[in-house]
């Protein structure tokens, strides 16, 4: 069993510093089956030296005994910085809560990098890492706890890692649920959606019971928006309106192909809608689009083109990028998800909008009721949205939305049984599942 010790003469300001616990050692699974860094009983002479305020007296440093925690801090984020204290740092912010499932996968490793540097909540914002792995992706976690570790960043105040999300999502504020099963061979789009949705229902139960009551919700594991649904009818308790099916990376796709085809930058490309499921039935909207605030279809002309080619090119983009790659997207889809956060905690440009998958409860589109489907969103920039009400349908936009609603419906009857609406009763039309699910 390793053991690492850590001792430095302390000069750190007493406002800064609660405790810090520096030694740690690895535990084997507990009770609940949760593998851990557990802190030992005994630590001599256990102090930190950091570079601010050199005249202040040492700090008393404090050990916890390791029977008094279940899910635990990694290496050096066990030093806890009290950023409750009456004297804070008056220029920072108090501590977010963010819990990232999935979080040894690939888009975690672009994902949670960003969001340690400031990139997504602000260069003054403070964040606690809370990653959820499986047995199997433990060691990996582990991993990605170290390279955090050396990465020194700042505004990273806190890493927990574990496998049990009651524990990993206890007091959440952010929830970004990647981590699902992908699609083996000869597996049935039905057998996916009641596997994931296993997964989504109990990660749905965890964070009713220990997340903060106005948690925010991200689901990224597909198929995201039944997901998303099985997630929110499992936790009653926080309100239906903070879960999110990300479909930003198709809207970035979107704009890409747009932006392309006219020979301007994507900045100019505004007003995105992506409407409904995230698989080919997704319907990108060119109609309500503006490239330099013109609508496109004055700016493109080829309306063919963006009937066709255009919306097939954004529907079957991951297919596109696997046969180059390899593999599907994690980058760009841990951009899409930087951007559909930002879209929540800044405030909408004037005249602007942004596509998320969200509950269809009261939308003024007359989508059917009961089901996570992609529509245009507005947001002050306090983590609430609105939806957009100046948006213009055609026949050929509606006819699109009635076919990627009829999809969603099929699927929510498929999950029944995990959202506590009866028997799961599968009558899937055709199989529209996007490349990067199979």
């Amino acid at each position: 069993m390793a053991v690492a010790e850590l001792t430095a003469p302390s000069i750190c300001p007493k406002s800064n510093l609660r405790s810090s616990q520096l030694s740690y050692l690895s535990a084997r699974f507990n009770s609940r089956r949760h593998q851990s860094f557990h802190l030992l009983r005994r630590v001599r002479s256990a102090r930190i030296s950091c570079s601010v305020n050199s005249q202040s007296p040492p700090v008393a440093v404090k050990t916890q005994d390791p029977k008094s925690k279940s899910s635990d801090c990694y290496g050096v984020f066990c030093l806890t910085y009290d950023l409750k204290a009456e004297d804070e740092t008056k220029s920072w912010k108090k501590l977010i809560n963010i819990a990232v499932s999935g979080a040894a996968g690939m888009i975690s490793n672009h994902l949670l990098f960003k969001l340690a540097s400031g990139q997504v909540f602000g260069p003054d914002q403070p964040i606690a890492l809370k990653l959820l792995g499986s047995e199997k992706s433990f060691q990996a976690l582990e991993g990605v706890a170290m390279e955090l570790e050396d990465s020194l960043f700042p505004l990273l105040r806190e890493v927990k890692i574990g496998i049990d999300p009651y524990e990993v999502f206890q007091d959440a504020e952010w929830a970004l649920l990647i981590g699902a099963k992908p699609r083996g061979p000869g597996m049935e789009r039905a057998d996916l959606l009641d596997i994931n949705g296993q997964i989504f229902a109990e990660q749905g139960k965890a964070l009713n019971a220990v997340a903060s009551r106005n948690v925010k919700v991200i689901v990224v594991g597909n198929p995201c928006n039944t997901n998303a649904l099985i997630c929110l009818k499992n936790a009653p308790n926080i309100p239906a309106k903070n879960f999110h099916a990300l479909t930003r990376l198709d809207e970035n796709r979107a704009k890409c192909q747009l932006a392309l085809k006219a020979g301007v930058f994507y900045d100019k490309v505004s007003n995105v809608t992506i409407w409904g499921n995230h698989s080919t039935t997704q319907v990108p909207d060119f109609l309500n689009a503006r490239i330099n605030g013109v609508p496109v279809k004055q700016v493109i002309t080829d309306h063919k083109w963006l009937e066709e080619e255009f919306t097939e090119k954004v529907q079957k983009r991951g297919g596109a990028l696997i046969q180059k790659w390899g593999r599907s997207s994690a980058a760009s889809t841990a951009v899409s998800i930087v951007d559909a956060i930002k879209s929540l905690v800044t405030p909408t440009p004037e005249g602007d909008w942004f596509s998320s998958g969200v509950y269809t409860n009261g939308n003024p589109y007359g989508i059917v009721e009961g089901i996570v489907f992609s529509m245009p969103c507005r947001s002050k920039g306090d983590g609430d949205y609105e939806f957009v009400k100046d948006v213009t349908f055609d026949n050929y936009l509606l006819k699109k939305i009635t076919k990627t609603e009829a999809e969603l419906l099929a699927e929510k009857r498929c999950v029944a049984h995990l959202t506590g609406e009866g028997i799961g009763f599968c009558d899937l039309p055709e199989d529209t599942m996007l490349p990067g699910e199979m």
